[in-house]
């Protein structure tokens, strides 16, 4: 064989070679699970029972198993309003500051409100009254934040009932609960702008979250219709986080009751984890285009008791410091 046959030779066995290389790269690639940053990992907010007991913390990987924090102890206890602390939200500010609202009563005005540097030591809890405008309001639930970046404000919204508001939709709500999405702004949790309504989408409405995905907001909502049964969660997009909000979606979800939907942007896709309350279990959709959505429920992994609750980042030094956690106060005065 001559010298040049067997260069030819060689190189052709190494374009093979490397050529595998290379798929065996991308398959590993694709095959990997999605997932933050390395130095970030996943934490959920959470609640068990009634709420009655505090908030719990799991955290993951990869978006698909979660795994409680501390035992599954709760981190902080409610103080304020009627003693639940239901449906935590957390949301980091723009200072690194953590943020948490919460439901606080079925049938209260208030939001509970406290902030945190390290998710461990916690300012004294307040009760933010967000319907004072509205005395006749029955109800405040699921309050949720999101920072308006443009308007340098916090956006902090909710569901509630007010008695003879929407009249065309009563018929069709659970025994007088006819709910619309509300909010207010503010800069510093002291001074609350008066109550204004968010979005109407023509059906009784709950759970409202809020994300970003590129110019534009995107909305996931329940629809709270009782007679027929709804209970599914829909999808609306604004230009601006206060809206106005276009019309609702058709259902993302099967035909399971469905509530509390969080989002969170992982390896290209939109995860939307919801509480499939009547199964006593969590529920997963994923998609690309926050148009066509898979089911991936079988897929995710969540201890049991698990509710209601939201999706953020964190560094991981923070869950380690959660992680470290044995008991103890953890409700220290910050302000």
């Amino acid at each position: 064989m001559n010298t040049r046959r067997r260069l030819l030779i060689a190189a052709s066995v190494a374009g093979s070679c490397l050529g595998s290389v290379f798929l065996a790269v991308t398959a590993a690639a694709k095959s990997r699970p999605a997932g933050p940053p390395s130095d970030h990992v996943l934490l959920f907010t959470s609640f068990r029972d009634n709420g009655q007991d505090g908030l719990h913390l799991l955290w993951s990987e990869d978006g698909y198993q979660w795994r409680t924090l501390a035992g599954d102890r709760p981190f902080l206890a409610p103080t304020v309003g009627g003693r639940l602390m239901r449906d935590p939200q957390i949301l980091v500010g723009p200072d690194g500051t953590y943020h948490m609202v919460w439901t606080t009563s079925w049938e209260k005005h208030g939001v509970g409100y406290a902030n945190s540097r390290d998710l461990v030591h916690w300012s004294k809890q307040r009760l933010l009254d967000v319907m004072a405008a509205e005395p006749e309001a029955k109800n405040v639930w699921a309050p949720e934040l999101f920072f308006d970046v443009a308007r340098g404000r916090f956006l902090l919204f909710w569901s509630s009932t007010i008695p003879g508001r929407f009249p065309e939709t009563e018929r069709n709500a659970d025994r007088g609960w006819n709910h619309r999405i509300y909010y207010t702004t503010t800069e510093t949790f002291q001074e609350l702008e008066p109550a204004r309504l968010l979005y109407n989408p023509g059906f009784n409405c709950i759970d409202a979250t809020i994300v970003q995905s590129g110019a534009r907001f995107v909305m996931f909502l329940k629809d709270e219709t009782r007679h027929p049964p709804a209970k599914n969660l829909r999808v609306a997009s604004a230009a601006s986080p206060a809206g106005p909000y276009g019309p609702a979606s058709p259902p993302i979800t099967g035909d399971y009751w469905a509530e509390g939907p969080t989002a969170v942007r992982l390896g290209g896709q939109w995860f939307v984890y919801f509480d499939r309350y009547q199964e006593r279990r969590y529920g997963l959709v994923t998609s690309r285009d926050l148009e066509h959505w898979t089911d991936e429920t079988d897929r995710l992994q969540c201890p049991k008791g698990h509710r209601h609750g939201s999706v953020l980042r964190v560094p991981r030094s923070v869950v380690e410091g959660l992680q470290a956690i044995r008991g103890g106060d953890r409700s220290g005065n910050l302000q």
